[in-house]
């Protein structure tokens, strides 16, 4: 594993054992609303607070956006960290939440790593090197098209101008597809494509913490992550479309009639 990776999974893991150790004994941990339906504890950044020592302990010099603390300054290589992604499957006791860590210099992902405390899996990845799951390689699936495919998804919830459109693309693409499953983590949704566990996801509206290790994952894992129209702005606008190299163009053909102006691609 590479040294920039294997110090992420390092930090996953122990922010993982925080995790399990205050999961389904959240009564007396204090919970925020960020805003409508976005909530963070104090596990979230007590979570963050290990990330970003490890990191700070190893890198100094590097720079974090974190979803808590935001932006800390640094140099070319920056970290994206979200401590806990799927906070409100955690505060319910819901089994399905990770940490997600990503890495970039000079604008381009290098190294990934989503860690699932429950299952203890760990999925990493690093530029050019190929995407693993606990150091086993892994790949995207080899479905052709859209009859039999299973995909994962995320409902709009904090943002709520597009959810016509979203359930728009939802009904077209069920038709042919096997299931749609809305888990409710984001990291995990495209960790679980990378290892051909669904063969394609979409959703509006997220932010880059909550899929930049996901979306490294799935390009070493041999798919491709693309926004609504197929370009490259996904991480600008927070539309993403992903699937492997067949299902992907099938996806983007499917959803097309459900963009507009007022959707940014």
């Amino acid at each position: 594993m590479n040294p920039m990776t294997h110090i992420a999974a390092r930090a996953a893991r122990e922010a993982g054992r925080l995790l399990l150790r205050y999961f389904n004994r959240m009564e007396n941990i204090p919970v925020e609303e960020k805003q409508a339906n976005d909530f963070v504890t104090e596990v979230d950044r007590a979570s963050e607070k290990i990330i970003i020592g490890a990191i700070r302990k190893a890198y100094p010099d590097h720079a974090i956006l974190a979803e808590e603390s935001g932006d800390h300054a640094g140099n070319d290589y920056q970290w994206i960290i979200d401590p806990l992604d799927g906070t409100t499957n955690y505060l319910h006791g819901f089994p399905q939440f990770s940490i997600s860590i990503a890495l970039q210099h000079r604008g381009e992902l290098i190294a990934a790593v989503v860690h699932d405390p429950l299952r203890d899996e760990t999925f990493t990845a690093h530029k050019g090197g190929g995407a693993y799951l606990n150091e086993h390689r892994i790949r995207v699936s080899k479905r052709k098209d859209l009859h039999g495919a299973l995909l994962g998804t995320g409902i709009p919830y904090r943002d709520q101008r597009f959810v016509d459109a979203y359930f728009g693309m939802m009904k077209a693409l069920i038709r042919d597809a096997a299931g749609v499953r809305r888990p409710g983590s984001a990291a995990l949704d495209f960790a679980w494509l990378a290892a051909g566990r669904i063969d394609g996801f979409w959703e509006l509206g997220l932010a880059r913490w909550d899929f930049a290790a996901g979306a490294l994952l799935v390009q070493e894992a041999g798919g491709v992550v693309s926004d609504l129209a197929g370009g490259g702005r996904h991480f600008e606008t927070g539309n993403v479309v992903a699937g492997n190299v067949k299902i992907h163009p099938v996806m983007l053909e499917t959803i097309r009639p459900f963009l507009s102006k007022e959707l940014p691609a």
